[in-house]
């Protein structure tokens, strides 16, 4: 028996990486009446059938598990956007930045295509380094910032998210050329990439893997009291303010005494981010 990842998934054929190499599996009889589904990204147990197939046995515990895209065991997210060409939409940056926070994933954000736009790739770069994240602001025309990114995914389970067309599959490209994945034109009229990534796969990269998946495009948030309170823990810039306003149930919407609008008066917390919170607040909100 060996232990193994699923990397790719096609029509009940499973690839599953071992130490001793890549295997061509198929699920065992039971494993389909037992699990729901297979994730890209499950550690399982394998047997040999001869060669370089074999049977999935037993699918290990998950850690982590994303329904979109389906990977599982992930321990980071890379949030991609374009400083320019599509222009980036902070509405979707944020929305992205609030789902991994409430999955509790790590998140590093990427600002590519700096060459275009150093100004504004500065720009952005600060206002999320400040909030704390780990922000990296990269150019596969100029090379700048590669060698963080490449750092920034080593020895882990990475997935990249963000649109079509800001260029995660060019930045792939860049650090292993040997891949040589589809890259897509970005269109001039309505700013938007075409998805060249049909379907999730994790790469080999520096004794971890990334997942190069379908872009995002809609992410919507449950709404219920209970999301109400989880989504001031999804903006990280809040922690220092939290107990401080005067209502223990305060929303950060307008009431008085609020630490966290304080803050925003202060310039301690970005106009833009509580913008996007009120936002989504107002999503959750429940409609009776």
């Amino acid at each position: 028996m060996r232990e193994g990842i699923i990397v790719k998934g096609i029509g009940g054929v499973y690839e599953v990486e071992t130490q001793e190499g890549r295997l061509q599996c198929t699920l065992r009889g039971r494993l389909r009446l037992e699990v729901e589904r297979v994730l890209v990204g499950d550690r399982v147990e394998v047997s040999l059938s001869g060669g370089s197939t074999g049977a999935v046995e037993r699918i290990l515990p998950r850690r982590s598990e994303l329904v979109r895209p389906p990977v599982a065991n992930i321990d980071q997210v890379l949030v991609v956007f374009a400083v320019q060409k599509p222009l980036p939409n902070l509405v979707l940056l944020d929305r992205i930045l609030v789902q991994a926070e409430l999955m509790d994933l790590a998140c590093v954000v990427v600002f590519n295509k700096a060459d275009l736009d150093p100004a504004r790739a500065e720009e952005l770069r600060s206002l999320y380094a400040a909030i704390p994240y780990r922000t990296i602001v990269t150019s596969t025309r100029t090379s700048q910032g590669l060698e963080d990114l490449r750092e920034a995914i080593q020895g882990k389970i990475s997935v990249l998210a963000g649109p079509s067309g800001v260029g995660k599959s060019s930045l792939l490209n860049a650090l292993n050329p040997q891949l040589q994945l589809e890259i897509g034109e970005v269109s001039a009229k309505v700013q938007r990439g075409r998805h060249t990534t049909r379907r999730v796969e994790l790469l080999a990269f520096d004794q971890g893997y990334v997942a190069d998946t379908p872009g995002f495009s809609q992410l919507h948030l449950e709404a219920g009291q209970e999301q109400q309170e989880r989504l001031q823990l999804a903006f990280p810039e809040f922690d220092r303010y939290r107990g401080a306003c005067r209502f223990r149930s305060c929303l950060h919407r307008s009431e008085p005494g609020c630490a966290v609008l304080e803050a925003v008066e202060a310039g301690e917390i970005a106009p833009s981010r509580h913008g996007h919170y009120l936002l989504f607040l107002e999503e959750v909100t429940p409609r009776y």
